[in-house]
């Protein structure tokens, strides 16, 4: 690629898009990379600010934009995803389907701190449906070094850095705990928003049983479901520390792996997961889920749904930003942002 005077660029092919900005009305290319300049596109040219062009020439060691730009499509597309055509430089992901967007925050750092590309993407380990923008990404410069993208596909080699993770439809065993609820002394008005959150997934509550707090028979009831298959149980009720709450303790006597008890978020701070040996979860649920927009329970959710074990490193992060759920500006977790 060479730069000459514009005056000189009639019968040269050009290397890159020509874009015109007209704030309000256009923002877009009047020359498209490969156009053979022409004596009436000299003064087109000079009205959108080039005095120069740069216009081809070979050189073995150089990537074009485009070029570059899909080493890094290639490196980040995962399953369930595609990738655009390469318009001005920058390649985007979209997702082809509802699901759990999942992201290798090492390497996508690790090519970020290269210098002279870019990576930018939503969030992480939240809901995205099919049409959702996922990523966009481009080199800086007109043309790049093959040796740098050389350098992108060691630093990012493996798996694709992106990935979408579908939504399947689970069976829940739903169990309500306390005595108030038990005796009829109150409504049970949490097992609706349950059935509602798990709805949204195209999951249904296969079974739900109220329990008195009775810790004995809560991790029989446990145990049932699952032996009746349920894909996950969740718990509603008795899980802060009061004495006379005894669902923890319950679910502890299943014998789950325990994954965490107290999570960074509010509200939703008594949440509780765990899993069995085959990865089926099952959840305890705080109070809060019942009255409060979103909880812990909506930042969980999506992963148990695309059947992607969540780790205690997972929720210790959810510490960063466990503030927001309440805020009244934003609709966290459904903006992709996290604002």
């Amino acid at each position: 690629m060479k730069c000459i005077k514009t005056e000189n660029a009639v019968g040269q092919v050009l290397c890159h898009d020509i874009t015109q900005i007209i704030r309000g009305v256009t923002k877009g290319p009047v020359f498209r990379k490969g156009h053979i300049v022409t004596a009436e596109d000299i003064p087109v040219l000079l009205s959108v600010g080039k005095e120069n062009v740069y216009v081809w020439e070979t050189d073995e060691t150089m990537l074009h934009e485009d070029e570059g730009a899909a080493v890094l499509r290639d490196l980040t597309l995962g399953p369930n995803m595609h990738a655009t055509e390469a318009k001005e430089g920058k390649i985007e992901l979209i997702a082809d389907c509802d699901g759990l967007l999942t992201i290798d925050r090492t390497r996508l750092l690790a090519l970020n701190s290269l210098g002279e590309m870019m990576i930018a993407s939503r969030h992480g380990g939240f809901s995205v449906q099919k049409g959702d923008k996922l990523a966009g990404m481009r080199v800086i410069p007109l043309v790049i070094a093959k040796e740098k993208m050389e350098e992108a596909k060691r630093v990012a080699a493996g798996a694709p850095v992106f990935q979408i993770h579908p939504f399947t439809k689970k069976k829940a065993g739903l169990i309500t705990t306390g005595n108030e609820v038990f005796y009829g002394r109150i409504e049970d008005t949490f097992s609706p928003v349950i059935e509602k959150k798990l709805g949204a997934f195209g999951a249904a509550v296969e079974m739900h049983v109220i329990l008195a707090d009775d810790p004995a028979e809560i991790t029989a009831v446990i145990k049932d479901m699952l032996n009746k298959e349920m894909d996950m149980v969740l718990c509603t009720g008795g899980m802060s520390v009061d004495p006379d709450d005894r669902t923890p303790a319950a679910i502890r006597n299943t014998g789950t792996r325990i994954v965490f008890y107290g999570a960074p978020v509010l509200p939703g701070a008594m949440f509780l997961l765990s899993y069995t040996d085959d990865n089926r979860p099952v959840v305890g649920l705080p109070g809060c889920v019942m009255y409060a927009k979103r909880t812990i329970f909506d930042l969980v959710l999506p992963s148990l749904m695309a059947g992607v074990p969540v780790t205690a490193a997972d929720l210790s992060r959810m510490g960063e930003g466990g503030l927001c759920l309440d805020c009244p500006v934003c609709t966290f977790p459904n903006c992709g942002f996290g604002k």
